[in-house]
């Protein structure tokens, strides 16, 4: 399996998407729960519309995706009509970008999710820690910076988790989007593995691969319920 060209590329990928859609994810989410922490008066019409993307399944978000990522009557159809012929976005069939079509539709559903885990975390501070900053002088930037982030390094945790898990298993949403494709540029270990086990019938390299991603799922999630077990008992 190792000496085969499609691992290298499935692989890849996976760190390609992996980096990108965590990193984007905790930003965007983190900015959008900073946002609804404001008390702003639609904060109940903005917290349903962030979250709305993950009521829908992966296949439903690829499919959309697929149309408004399409060259021929998507994004770069619609630009080009406003008057901008020479704009181009055809990430979609581009075998160097297509794997980034993915984090743009992973990022889609999953930023309104991580948005919820860390206003949960941000209305469980102290508030009383905060007027405390404020009284001696600190402004909301540096409040946000120094006492209110480093106090959600819990639920940085538990995101970066859920969002490997995600990331590792992404399956239907590829399919439906671009389809391991072009080609297979942007094929990850989970469509390597469905297509050597079911598609091509090689089953000890399908097995293989499967293998492999179950390694990594067991060296993330048993840190996790280690730490966890260990701070329930220390608590």
């Amino acid at each position: 399996m190792f000496s085969l060209d499609r691992w290298d590329v499935a692989y890849t990928n996976l760190i390609k998407f992996s980096v990108c859609f965590i990193i984007l994810c905790v930003l965007i989410g983190l900015f959008l729960a900073i946002l609804l922490d404001q008390k702003i008066r639609v904060e109940g019409a903005l917290r349903a519309m962030y979250l709305y993307p993950m009521a829908l399944s992966f296949i439903v978000t690829g499919t959309v995706w697929k149309w408004i990522l399409n060259p021929e009557f998507g994004v770069e159809r619609i630009v080009q009509n406003l008057g901008f012929e020479s704009f181009t976005f055809d990430w979609l069939v581009n075998p160097e970008m297509s794997i980034y079509t993915v984090v743009i539709a992973g990022i889609w559903q999953s930023s309104g999710f991580v948005m919820a885990l860390f206003l949960a975390g941000l209305r469980g501070i102290d508030n009383q820690i905060i007027h405390a900053a404020s009284i001696d002088g600190a402004s909301l930037p540096t409040i946000y910076w120094r006492i209110i982030i480093p106090g959600l390094r819990p639920v940085f945790f538990s995101v970066l988790i859920i969002l490997l898990h995600i990331a590792i298993k992404s399956f239907d949403l590829i399919i439906a989007l671009n389809n391991a494709g072009p080609g297979y540029s942007s094929d990850v270990p989970a469509t390597f593995m469905y297509t050597y086990s079911f598609s091509r019938g090689q089953i000890a390299i399908g097995s293989a691969s499967a293998t492999i991603m179950l390694m990594v799922i067991i060296a993330i999630v048993v840190p996790y319920l280690y730490s966890e077990l260990r701070s329930e008992k220390h608590a």
